[in-house]
């Protein structure tokens, strides 16, 4: 009777440790990085419901305010060039895609140059890369002058790929009027 139970017990545990493993296998995506290599991994999904148009011009701007390690690239920033792999991952030419990002708030610092970065953080700035990448297929990389400002950094320490406009509140605002959807970071 006990080597029954045990065996009972034995084959249980066996089919369990065949399910977990078939979980563990099943949850292991495929990442993907068409556009911008190394950041904003995707998994392709073509039979997914809800594809972008390939015909479409889509017009975003990201309004990026969250901050994070100083060590590590930004996951808002991270984000701009997940929405770029994923629209190109579903075909979507890259030319259709209008995107700017404004940074402003705790995010002001990820465009510091890095002689300034260095010497705030005691590190390279990690978003610089991921900024030149993204202007490379067209994003425009913007900072609020406002939130410079009330960090107190001088805007000759902005790094040159970024704009320094007059304020995120009037760039968000101007970039809905001519139809940008707002997608808040």
């Amino acid at each position: 009777m006990l080597n029954r139970f045990l065996a009972a017990v034995a084959i249980a545990i066996s089919a369990a440790s065949v399910l977990l493993v078939g979980v563990a296998r099943a949850a292991d995506p495929e990442w993907t990085y068409p556009t911008i290599q190394g950041y904003g991994k995707v998994v392709s999904l073509p039979q997914a419901a809800m594809q972008p148009s390939k015909e479409v011009e889509y017009k975003v701007v990201f309004n990026l305010t969250a901050g994070g390690d100083a060590d590590k690239v930004n996951s808002s920033l991270d984000r701009v060039a997940r929405a770029v792999n994923i629209f190109t991952s579903a075909g979507v030419p890259v030319s259709h895609l209008h995107f700017v990002v404004v940074i402003h708030g705790p995010a002001t610092a990820s465009v510091l140059d890095n002689p300034h970065y260095r010497e705030k953080f005691s590190v390279d700035n990690p978003n610089l890369k991921l900024i030149a990448d993204l202007q490379r297929v067209g994003v425009k990389v913007m900072v609020c002058g406002q939130a410079l400002a009330n960090n107190k950094f001088s805007q000759d320490w902005v790094d040159s790929q970024v704009e320094i406009t007059l304020a995120a509140i009037t760039d968000i605002v101007m970039l809905e009027q001519q139809g940008y959807v707002l997608f808040p970071l």
